[in-house]
């Protein structure tokens, strides 16, 4: 059993308040309800196994639906578990094993393809995640913090130019740009050697700062087209704060799946449009970075994620000298298979950081 992260919800007792037959009854209701979504009734318990009568099973169930552990979505129905219900059940009463050996060799065998770039092994994490967990998966790129090495513009022909920017740590980023009328050969040439003059040795961070301030004397210097591909570049490429850095989200059509009545839609929906909140997502996933292992945000725990009723289950990667570079993890919904999700996203996180160490 693993007793995982509380966060802020709305208070409700603790385990040690609920005598046995409470404690019993509670987690076979959030076990049913996670595999089934459907709200439990009493007698569905009492045919669980349960040596009481189904009326002894409701009025427990009404007990523990008066400390805010479980709810009723209709007054004819069984109950579900409340979102401080499903904190208490995750942080207590959830067993959660080791990940089956076939689930890590796919893992394995799917992110160490020779040649791919770590870019992409990212965007195949979230894949992954999303294929194996049912939801949706994310990942936020690292902050990068390599300096740069070397800059350069290759056209490419139909108005597109690839932005390349090879770092110190031996890390390379490609970005296909748009390529500003009017750019020649040597106004290309002109852009590279403008660039590596000045950001040779800096992380982007500080090579943006001075630049910011550098486009209006670049502007003079340069030639007008080669000037407007300097700032074109910088726009294109990733790795800084906030909106500048990259969230790669996959498998949203997971999502839709398990959605059977409008409710469920609307809240899908409402879940959709907290994807396109691409900045606060990042801050949420940039928590998750400061911790050591998996993290869980369930409904409305995150402001994010209140109004759909979301759950995010997340974990840092790092590299074996236990720098954490970002975090990756899975978005659904609050009935979420925790005990095979945890352990997809932990065994995930942690075969992206020996990635990075070679």
């Amino acid at each position: 059993m693993t007793h995982l992260f509380p966060g802020p919800i709305v208070p409700a007792p603790g385990l040690t308040e609920l005598d046995a037959r409470a404690r019993d009854i509670f987690r076979r209701v959030v076990e049913s309800y996670l595999e089934t979504g459907e709200p439990v009734g009493s007698r569905t318990i009492s045919k669980g196994g349960v040596a009481l009568s189904p009326a002894s099973i409701r009025n427990t169930m009404q007990d523990l639906a008066q400390l805010g552990l479980l709810d009723a979505p209709h007054t004819s129905a069984g109950r579900m578990p409340t979102h401080a219900g499903l904190r208490m059940f995750v942080d207590g009463l959830l067993e959660v094993g080791d990940l089956p050996e076939d689930d890590k060799r796919t893992i394995e065998a799917r992110l160490a393809v020779k040649g791919r770039s770590f870019e992409e092994a990212l965007a195949e994490a979230s894949s992954i995640l999303s294929g194996l967990a049912g939801g949706a998966g994310i990942v936020v790129t690292p902050v990068r913090e390599g300096g740069v090495k070397h800059v350069e513009f290759v056209p490419l022909g139909g108005g597109q130019a690839l932005a390349v920017m090879v770092f110190e740590d031996g890390q390379v980023e490609n970005r296909l740009m748009r390529q500003p009328p009017g750019v020649t050969p040597s106004a290309l040439t002109e852009a590279s050697n403008f660039l590596n003059a000045r950001l040779r040795g800096r992380t982007l961070a500080e090579a943006r700062v001075e630049m910011d301030g550098e486009l209006a004397v670049a502007r003079r210097q340069l030639d007008e087209a080669a000037a407007r591909l300097v700032e074109e570049g910088l726009a294109a490429w990733s790795g800084g704060e906030g909106d500048a850095r990259s969230l790669i989200v996959r498998g949203q059509a997971n999502l839709l799946a398990d959605a059977r009545a409008r409710e469920d839609i609307d809240r899908v929906r409402q879940l959709f449009d907290d994807l396109e909140q691409k900045g606060q997502l990042i801050g949420l996933l940039d928590d998750v970075r400061q911790a050591e292992a998996v993290r869980i945000f369930i409904g409305a725990e995150t402001r994010l994620f209140s109004l759909s009723g979301s759950s995010v289950i997340a974990a840092p990667y790092m590299t074996g000298r236990q720098k954490v570079l970002g975090a990756i993890g899975v978005i659904g919904p609050a009935r979420l298979n925790y005990a095979r999700v945890i352990p997809l996203v932990d065994y995930t996180a942690r075969v992206l950081g020996r990635m990075m160490d070679g």
